[in-house]
């Protein structure tokens, strides 16, 4: 497996409104005071140091997950906890990049 391919961001089978067509959740793994300063309207917020804690929370959804952060590093960090969880999921990168393509 590629580095690239690790952190979330290399094949992409899918796009991102493909997830979206399949009521896929946006979360935002951000800190709190960052996604304060601007957010996609409708994400969840749960920061990074969260994510492990909250991966029953995120199954019981049922539903995709598409990642996002400032630039991309932490939601691949992200993407990769919940794959490995079972969970579908996407990288979207940067939360304002991943905003101009819903």
């Amino acid at each position: 497996m590629g580095l690239l391919s690790m952190l979330g961001l290399g094949g992409k089978t899918e796009s991102v409104q493909e997830f979206m067509n399949k009521g896929a959740v946006i979360i935002d793994v951000r800190t709190v005071g960052e996604y304060r300063e601007g957010h996609i309207k409708g994400s969840k917020n749960i920061p990074l140091d969260m994510i492990f804690s909250k991966v029953n929370e995120i199954k019981r959804m049922e539903k995709p997950v598409i990642v996002c952060c400032r630039s991309g590093m932490r939601s691949g960090q992200a993407a990769s906890i919940l794959k490995n969880s079972g969970i579908e999921v996407m990288n979207g990168g940067g939360w304002q990049s991943l905003e101009s393509k819903l």
